[in-house]
């Protein structure tokens, strides 16, 4: 038996080298992990399921999306995502859409502060805002795990 999904455009593989028979709780997890995209653009449809998902933890890259910067920022954004994938949702928020004014006021943030990465926890609300000058996977990941500790 072969199980995989679609996701960004890869195929994602259940592992099973040991040979081992693939239970309810093994494929559950497969899925799981791998329902979202790595990174989910926030939006009215989107924000429904980012906030019922069984992930706790959400980042934020709040930024242009017309900016110049933007493809390779995304492009770093989601090498970061894959460390952290079903730990962390990591998301995109693009600050020229008119809804998303309330999330920058959330964390308090101007559009001349962006880009910014912004971490959430749904459960017990505690947050925390990184300004970026620039995108890169070591601030992500740096910003991630000191928030994880």
């Amino acid at each position: 038996v072969s199980v995989y999904l679609q996701a960004d455009g890869d195929r994602r593989d259940l592992d099973n080298a040991d040979g081992e028979e693939i239970n309810a709780e093994t494929m559950i997890r497969f899925v799981r992990m791998n329902e979202l995209r790595l990174v989910t653009e926030y939006n009215p449809v989107t924000a429904v399921g980012l906030m019922q998902s069984s992930v706790q933890l959400h980042l934020l890259l709040i930024t242009d999306k017309r900016s110049s910067e933007h493809p390779e920022h995304m492009h770093r954004f989601r090498e970061a995502a894959e460390l952290f994938q079903g730990k962390i949702l990591f998301i995109l928020v693009d600050s020229n859409v008119k809804g998303n004014e309330q999330v920058m006021s959330f964390f308090k943030l101007k559009k001349s502060q962006l880009p910014a990465l912004a971490i959430f926890h749904s459960e017990d609300e505690e947050q925390d805002v990184l300004l970026l000058d620039e995108v890169s996977v070591e601030r992500v990941q740096d910003f991630c795990n000191v928030f994880l500790q």
